[in-house]
């Protein structure tokens, strides 16, 4: 068998899996439940200025209960308003585009730095692997929120500091699981072969490894999305997220948290928010956990 015959055979294989991975998918109860979450806040999100019932930031009625009736425009405050009168609803409908937004940009990031790494410890080891090993355990270190605290009140609240502070973060933690993975394939036929047909290092991290650890990463990749969010609104709680007035889950749940205990809609609906988002990665990635054990 040719060199090329083997690569179009092993592109076929790829395929195939892929197919085979969404077709079994399809027959996890739980994989297609935390799918069917994350679709609904992501139509959410596209769809926010056609479904949201008042604009997020406009004053309205103050402190109106769920089910109210604004009384000039006959709209219905179905999650009540906050503070200063503006409708939950939609500032939750608005805050999906936020969330979603800088969940997956934050986590792809942190892969694009991670992933490079961890296949240069992996695969070269030796000095590369104590230098980038060494950089890792420094910052993992560090408590996360402590960490995340420190970066964004250094270089201040923003959407593209919370990426920063994500990537700086997260970067490390996905290093270690790509070297640990890189470690077990680097060993494997087509590496070998890779390596007799003189392909460089890179090209054969990039083409020949990385495609055969895509499983693990997908699933991390999912769970870590919810950690994001999570990260996100706790520091939108702690007056670290996006400026107001942007929509932000965390930053509803700071502003009305001194009024929770008289007016606790204010503060539930928020958190419901973000717990189902949460879920809903979660499951999708114990789905893709099922697909992968069963491949």
């Amino acid at each position: 068998m040719t060199d090329q015959t083997a690569s179009y055979s092993q592109r076929e294989s790829r395929i195939l899996t892929t197919l085979r991975g969404i077709a079994i998918l399809r027959e996890s109860i739980v994989g297609m439940v935390g799918a069917g979450i994350v679709l609904f806040w992501i139509l959410v999100a596209i769809f926010a200025d056609v479904i949201s019932p008042f604009a997020p930031n406009q004053p309205i009625q103050p402190l109106a209960l769920p089910g109210a009736v604004d009384e000039v425009s006959g709209g219905v405050f179905w999650l009540g308003t906050d503070l200063i009168g503006r409708d939950i609803l939609s500032r939750i409908i608005h805050g999906s585009r936020t969330v979603l937004f800088y969940a997956p940009l934050a986590t792809f990031c942190a892969y694009l730095v991670g992933v490079p790494m961890g296949l240069a410890a992996g695969y070269r080891r030796g000095l590369t692997d104590d230098i980038l090993s060494f950089v890792a355990n420094v910052i993992l270190s560090f408590p996360v929120l402590v960490l995340y605290v420190i970066i964004i009140a250094t270089v201040g609240a923003s959407g593209l500091n919370i990426v920063v502070a994500v990537t700086f973060a997260s970067a490390p933690g996905i290093m270690r699981i790509v070297r640990g993975l890189v470690l077990d394939l680097r060993n494997r036929e087509y590496v070998f072969a890779a390596e007799t047909r003189g392909e460089s290092p890179w090209r054969i991290m990039l083409i020949e490894i990385l495609p055969n650890a895509r499983g693990p990463l997908i699933v991390d990749s999912c769970v870590r999305v919810g950690y994001v969010i999570i990260t996100i609104g706790v520091l939108g709680f702690l007056g670290l997220g996006l400026p107001p007035p942007n929509p932000d889950w965390g930053g509803m749940i700071n502003d009305t948290r001194q009024m929770a205990m008289a007016f606790p809609h204010m503060t539930i609906f928020p958190c419901l928010a973000i717990s189902s988002l949460v879920l809903g990665f979660n499951l999708l990635a114990d789905g893709l956990r099922e697909v992968s054990l069963r491949d």
